[in-house]
């Protein structure tokens, strides 16, 4: 123990399944009372059979979190001991586990973080309600929430180099740039942000980029017949091939860690798609623990914590 005050650092993220077994109750927890059909459980076991059979998300964000308090408890004048926790929204440890624990543990002040650098009502709003829901029964702690961070230079710095990664030693008129985020349901969005908050850090990457050719698109859309914001992602690596583009570059722009949605999603699905239709595939990596992603968090925290000192 430090003997400085104690503050909490929450990240909080969507979740995932930890075993094939949980698959079933992860995917009637993410339905929110629908009943799911018993194709749909089906595909969400094969999709994680084939990842692995778990989703990585609680590993990597646990990861994230130590790596981020580590920094901030390096620092010799730092007025705090950072103790870093997460919460997920659908599967263990749920937030209201999360701030029960940090409540036991004596934690009386926090900073959370969505883990998402798309932030809005349809986006991530629900965060925040179950956040003051739980933050009401425990009867504490204080929490501030992080705000924004898609438009920070050292994120489209991050994800511009990346890109460059990829783009080295080609030539870039053969290439389509696909910047790839989780769909929403289109009655959902109206009069929400997102599509724009979108599109405004993909051409903020751009910027950086230079002149090359790039499409927004959306991934991952839910089942069942409502509409979804598109175009999807699958699509563009089909409208790739029809304008003879040689190869597709997936940045995964709106998911800060790896879990179904890119390692199979992206990794297995476009991966075939794009073989299908004779384009190259490549797709740049996730922010997971990428230092430059966890100095970024850090820098940010670090401002909000001492802005109330």
């Amino acid at each position: 123990m430090s003997g400085k005050p104690v503050k909490g650092i929450l990240l909080l993220a969507f979740g995932g399944a930890d075993s094939i077994e949980s698959v079933e109750p992860f995917v009637k927890n993410v339905l929110k009372g629908r009943i799911p059909t018993q194709e749909l459980i089906d595909k969400a076991r094969e999709r994680y059979r084939l990842i692995g059979g778990k989703s990585p998300l609680l590993e990597i964000t646990l990861a994230q979190g130590k790596a981020v308090t580590d920094i901030l408890n390096a620092d010799p004048e730092a007025r705090y001991e950072y103790r870093a926790y997460v919460g997920m929204r659908y599967w263990h440890p749920y937030i209201a586990e999360t701030v029960g624990k940090m409540k036991a543990d004596g934690v009386d002040e926090a900073i959370a973080v969505i883990m998402s650098p798309f932030l809005s009502l349809v986006a991530t709003g629900a965060y925040i309600e179950d956040l003051e829901a739980a933050v009401g029964v425990h009867g504490g702690p204080s929490v501030e929430m992080l705000g924004s961070w898609h438009m920070e230079r050292p994120f489209r710095d991050l994800i511009a180099e990346n890109i460059e990664k990829e783009l080295s030693g080609i030539d870039r008129k053969d290439s389509l740039i696909i910047f790839s985020s989780h769909s929403l349901p289109a009655v959902a969005v109206e009069g929400d942000p997102y599509e724009m908050v979108v599109k405004q850090a993909s051409e903020f990457v751009m910027e950086k980029i230079g002149k090359a050719d790039f499409k927004v698109s959306f991934q991952s859309k839910g089942a069942g017949p409502r509409q979804w914001i598109g175009p999807d992602t699958e699509d563009i690596i089909k409208e790739a091939a029809r304008r003879g583009k040689k190869r597709v570059i997936i940045v995964p722009i709106g998911f800060a860690a790896d879990h179904v949605e890119t390692l199979y999603d992206i990794d297995i699905l476009f991966k075939s798609i794009a073989a299908e239709t004779g384009v190259e595939f490549r797709r740049t990596p996730s922010l997971n623990t990428d230092p430059r992603f966890v100095s970024l968090l850090s820098s940010m925290l670090k401002k909000v914590a001492e802005k109330k000192q």
